[in-house]
């Protein structure tokens, strides 16, 4: 293999000094642990005295978002989309994510306000429904009521549903009693995707007087969010009609649907905020567009940032194996984790300095190390190696093995991370390496199940012993 990398190149030359200056490095880590210790003692004393504090107001449902804002997000639902381009640019999704961008434009001035009638199964979705389409609610607004399929049956998909409703501006949510614990979570739901919803009280006029404030209270507690009470399709009622002569006469007569306190509401809110409930479903769907756009760009860079790291891993197993540098020196392997830090970054197309590398790399090797992966792999690939004691003894092979899964372990986490990470706009974004910790801890606890251990032990013990044929004996 033919080795272009200068930081690579120079580093694999130091690892014999390094690995001279051993015991002075323990010196070091022993003092970093100390003051590790101190840091979380002070920083748990902090947190104390923070929980005392009075609580932040809740936010509102969804939140207030204004044109400069929205245009933004389409600005970097953009970007992703380009970046996609460039590096997939006969991707079957493309076209679609195109034509979905150019959309997002015009629905910035969009007139018409779309709002979506959902709920449970029997809950008067089709009563409210024909009652809306032919009450003038706001003549200079076009309405545009769609229904939902039911939610929370067994033919129903929930998630298919909840996604056609956030290209919604508003949601009417019909429940007919006190919530159950779906028709809560299904709110939460919205609640979480910023979805500006109305709790609609259905069929309130088949209980008795007492039982229908009690439900509305309920539900106004239950719900931050504005609740009205409904009769879409009331019962018929019985009316009594006592005649001059003292004769009685009785039947059933059918009632006046009462949706005005829902009406008068759908009036305010589409009076006081309508561009800015347009807005609010630009910017969801703005959001939702870069997500896919995003999920199929890391897709292409995780298949292309594979071979990388197989690569860098195999290096690290080489150096570690070849040279008497333990594993458990993660200095040693800095030059090689900080030229894998550059390559995965070229791949995510952030421009990372030398300087920058050799940060990162040193900041995984200290955080590895306080953490206790060193330890952790090292131990893990002892085990499974003492299995086999033809390959146990062989000088170097633990710390080859486990430089090259602690590589792969830096190699993983890296991707993770960039793949975390906003597109940023312009070219000045640099690594926050305070959010490497969990992306690291996480990472290590998915690669640590044995059946993985024990196949990539076995295959780098393959890669770093000669295979030695049997000596055939002949007579």
């Amino acid at each position: 293999m033919k080795l272009r990398r200068p930081i690579l190149v120079g580093g694999l030359g130091l690892s014999f000094s390094l690995w001279m200056l051993n015991s002075w490095h323990d010196s070091i880590f022993q003092a970093v642990e100390f003051l590790g210790v101190s840091t979380i003692a002070v920083s748990g004393g902090l947190w104390l005295l923070g929980k005392n504090r009075p609580q932040v107001a809740p936010q509102k449902d969804h939140d207030v978002v204004d044109r400069k804002t929205v245009t933004l997000a389409i600005a970097k639902t953009a970007a992703v989309i380009n970046q996609l381009a460039q590096v997939a640019a006969n991707h079957p999704a493309l076209l679609n994510l195109q034509e979905n961008l150019a959309q997002l434009s015009l629905e910035l001035d969009r007139k018409e306000m779309r709002v979506a009638v959902t709920g449970g199964k029997s809950v008067g979705k089709s009563a409210v429904m024909e009652i809306l389409k032919n009450v003038e609610i706001l003549p200079e607004t076009p309405l545009n009521f769609s229904e939902t399929a039911p939610l929370f049956t067994e033919l129903s998909h929930d998630s298919e549903i909840f996604s056609a409703v956030q290209n919604s501006d508003f949601v009417l949510f019909l429940t007919n009693g006190d919530l159950t614990d779906s028709e809560f979570q299904a709110l939460q739901q919205l609640k979480s995707a910023k979805q500006p919803a109305m709790l609609v009280f259905s069929k309130q006029d088949q209980y008795m007087s007492d039982e229908r404030l009690a439900i509305l209270a309920s539900l106004k507690q239950r719900f931050p969010g504005k609740v009205v009470a409904i009769a879409a399709a009331p019962l018929p009622g019985k009316v009594r009609k006592y005649e001059n002569d003292g004769s009685v006469r009785e039947w059933m007569e059918q009632r006046t649907p009462d949706v005005t306190e829902l009406t008068a509401n759908l009036a305010e809110i589409f009076t006081l905020d309508k561009q800015q409930l347009v807005w609010a479903t630009t910017m969801r769907k703005a959001l939702l567009l870069k997500a896919e756009a995003k999920n199929l760009l890391n897709e292409i860079r995780r298949d292309r940032s594979t071979p990388i790291i197989e690569q860098y891993q195999w290096i690290a197993a080489g150096a570690a194996f070849a040279n008497p540098v333990p594993a458990l020196d993660i200095l040693a392997t800095a030059a090689i984790n900080a030229q894998l830090v550059m390559d995965l970054g070229n791949i995510y197309q952030q421009k990372i300095s030398l300087e920058q590398a050799q940060t990162v790399a040193g900041t995984m090797g200290s955080l590895m190390l306080k953490l206790g992966l060193i330890e952790l792999s090292t131990k893990a690939v002892t085990g499974i190696l003492k299995t086999n004691a033809a390959t146990f003894i062989a000088g170097g092979l633990v710390e080859g093995v486990s430089a090259a899964y602690l590589t792969r372990i830096a190699g993983l986490s890296l991707v993770e991370y960039l793949a975390q990470q906003e597109v940023a706009l312009d070219t000045g974004k640099v690594f926050n390496l305070d959010q490497l910790r969990p992306v690291l801890t996480n990472v290590f606890q998915q690669n640590q199940q044995m059946a993985f251990l024990q196949t990539f032990v076995k295959q780098s013990a393959k890669r770093l012993l000669p295979e030695v044929k049997p000596v055939e004996l002949v007579g």
